[in-house]
């Protein structure tokens, strides 16, 4: 979820509105389109043990607001910062290796031509003249951003499919975003993914999964890639709307996803098969994206999750 302001629906004591590059705005569940659920059940804790612990230290929380990240295969952890307007490049140290400007910068995924996309202009407010998709080489000295495609607005979580397609999920809009590799949109794709307010989004096989963070319901949804107009709803899990979880962003991690609960810092695995869920981690805070390290020094991606925070951290969750 990009720092729009997560205002967490007003209902459940959430977070104040806050404006810095953009604020995340949650609408009441009856706005929120999307099909019924397969499982409606709050989330008991899982039975793994994990441990928690600091990769990198932030700020002052919200200021020092880091809101999406990514491995590029070749040593390096991608992170957008979207209050310093920077995406910051570290080592499996925890040393901070690069750093280049990007205004606003939202989800970050590595493409399948190895490059890495982020999209700028992250903010829901603005007009779209400023926000698009930037990429990089990440394995360049000194990288430097070029713009693939600009004047999309509203836009926020990016998954990129293997014949290099994009897909964004827009927080206050219907519908999941298509873009082709040459820039131009698919706009029949996206009416049939027609599903309000998505956040994070993760392709796994011929599948979408986005979480949706406008409904208090907190569903997560599967869309079929060839077949956007038979999404569903796999689980909603904030069964009762004044504990809705404002979810964020979500990753495939051992055959389940895991998806960050910005308001009451968790992370929720979900079975996409059934939809059965529980919580894998607590205390964190104000997660914005889970992502599995690959190629990422001797982090283990069949045990461990990172975690950017609003708090301006960078956490790692170890599965035991």
């Amino acid at each position: 979820m990009a720092i729009r302001g997560r205002a967490r629906a007003a209902a459940a004591g959430v977070l104040s509105a806050l404006l810095v590059a953009g604020a995340h705005t949650p609408v009441a569940a009856s706005e929120a389109q999307v099909p019924a659920a397969s499982v409606t059940t709050a989330p008991e804790p899982c039975t793994q043990r994990v441990s928690v612990e600091v990769f990198r230290e932030g700020g002052v929380p919200l200021l020092d607001w880091r809101e999406n990240l990514e491995f590029d295969g070749h040593g390096t952890l991608w992170v957008a910062h979207i209050t310093k307007h920077r995406v910051e490049g570290y080592a499996p140290d925890g040393t901070l290796k690069a750093t280049f400007p990007v205004n606003g910068p939202g989800g970050i995924r590595r493409g399948p031509d190895g490059q890495m996309y982020v999209n700028f202009g992250v903010n829901p407010l603005t007009s779209g003249s400023g926000s698009g998709i930037m990429r990089f080489d990440p394995t360049a000295a000194r990288p430097k951003p070029e713009k693939v495609v600009d004047g999309l607005s509203g836009i926020n979580g990016l998954a990129i499919d293997s014949a290099g397609n994009f897909y964004l999920s827009r927080e206050l809009a219907t519908g999941v975003l298509k873009i082709r590799p040459d820039g131009t949109k698919d706009e029949q794709w996206t009416r049939g993914a027609s599903v309000f307010g998505t956040n994070g989004l993760q392709i796994v096989g011929d599948q979408l999964y986005a979480s949706v963070i406008t409904s208090t319901a907190s569903p997560v949804v599967r869309i079929p890639l060839n077949d956007p107009a038979h999404h569903t709803t796999v689980t909603e899990l904030s069964p009762n709307p004044l504990d809705t979880k404002v979810l964020d962003d979500l990753t495939s991690f051992g055959g389940d996803l895991v998806v960050a609960g910005f308001r009451d810092g968790e992370l929720i695995r979900v079975d996409p098969k059934t939809g059965r869920s529980c919580v894998l981690a607590t205390g964190l805070r104000m997660p914005t994206s889970v992502r599995v390290p690959r190629g990422f020094g001797d982090h283990d991606p069949r045990r461990e999750l990172f975690v950017a925070e609003a708090s301006g951290r960078i956490v790692k969750v170890t599965v035991r």
